[in-house]
């Protein structure tokens, strides 16, 4: 394998594009066994993948926000190092919901894998997977734990620098009421000040910020106001 993350690390310094680095990735997968590949950016919101899994499973996984129980995250998230997945994994779970979603991935596809994280700016975690429709691997070596983590540096600096577009992102939804309360509350105003200014009540300023700050998982109107300009929502 460790002949394989130096082909990645090579592509990623090669390609010039987003396209071409896309293209890189989806031929090299198969040199491995896999079948696809998965980068995925795991944020608090906007969760976003760059992937050739099927585009149906990419946005219903964004969608239905995957990432806060998908057992390969929690994995990656508590071990920070490359490791394997499969039936074997699959077996141990008890959980309805954790069955079901092994049960949903296994009709793209997604049977088995390989997981590579990293962390990235700011306390996040980026991840590069390969799956495959098998329902376990067998890798001639152990992983090259190095190799692995300095390929998928290099691909996550890559893709920040190209600024690639996702192939999917998770949907981040705000009301007109709660845009604009929040646009306020950005702007240095009290809730009173609001409620004044938008011909509302304190109470119904109160729930459009509140439910805000729950649709940007956010702990506090300030994070969500940083948050929403982030991501251009106010």
């Amino acid at each position: 394998m460790r002949t394989w993350f130096q082909k990645l690390t090579d592509i990623s310094s090669l390609a010039h594009t987003e396209d071409m680095l896309k293209q890189a990735l989806a031929e090299l997968t198969p040199e491995l066994g896999f079948d696809c590949y998965a980068y995925l950016n795991v944020q608090p919101i906007r969760s976003f993948a760059v992937s050739n899994y099927p585009l149906e499973w990419q946005m219903r996984y964004l969608a239905q926000r995957y990432t806060r129980t998908d057992p390969v995250v929690s994995t990656a998230r508590s071990v920070m190092r490359a490791f394997t997945w499969g039936a074997e994994t699959q077996r141990r779970v008890t959980s309805k919901r954790l069955r079901r979603f092994y049960s949903e991935a296994a009709e793209f596809g997604i049977r088995s894998g390989i997981s590579i994280p990293i962390r990235t700016a700011f306390g996040h975690m980026s991840m590069l997977t390969l799956a495959s429709n098998k329902p376990s691997l067998s890798l001639e070596k152990d992983i090259d734990q190095l190799a692995a983590v300095t390929a998928v540096s290099l691909l996550h600096a890559k893709l920040e620098q190209q600024e690639t577009a996702p192939t999917a992102s998770a949907p981040v939804e705000l009301t007109v009421k709660q845009a604009t309360c929040l646009r306020w509350s950005a702007e240095g105003k009290s809730m009173r000040d609001i409620a004044s200014l938008e011909n509302l009540s304190f109470g119904t300023v109160n729930f459009h910020l509140n439910n805000a700050r729950k649709a940007l998982d956010a702990g506090s109107l300030i994070q969500a106001s940083a948050l929403a300009t982030k991501i251009k929502l106010i």
